[in-house]
């Protein structure tokens, strides 16, 4: 008797377990593959903008102090 209340509890959860495997293995994947294409993307204009002669892309304005940033009151 408890080894069959074991058993249906393993088979009960087997099934949730395995999708939520799946969703982490997918969504793992999506993720690094857009860190990978944007990071792809900004060698790329790097690339460009040199060859243009034009200087490297600015900055994420957040990453930058509000000091340096014109439009800080």
């Amino acid at each position: 008797m408890l080894q069959d209340f074991w058993a249906n509890a393993l088979f009960s959860l087997a099934p949730t377990v395995l999708i939520g495997l799946i969703f982490w293995f997918v969504m793992r994947a999506i993720i690094r593959s857009d860190r990978n294409e944007r990071k792809a993307y900004a060698t790329v204009e790097a690339e460009e903008r040199k060859k243009l002669g034009m200087p490297p892309a600015a900055q994420d304005r957040a990453a930058r102090p509000a000091a340096d940033d014109p439009s800080a009151g």
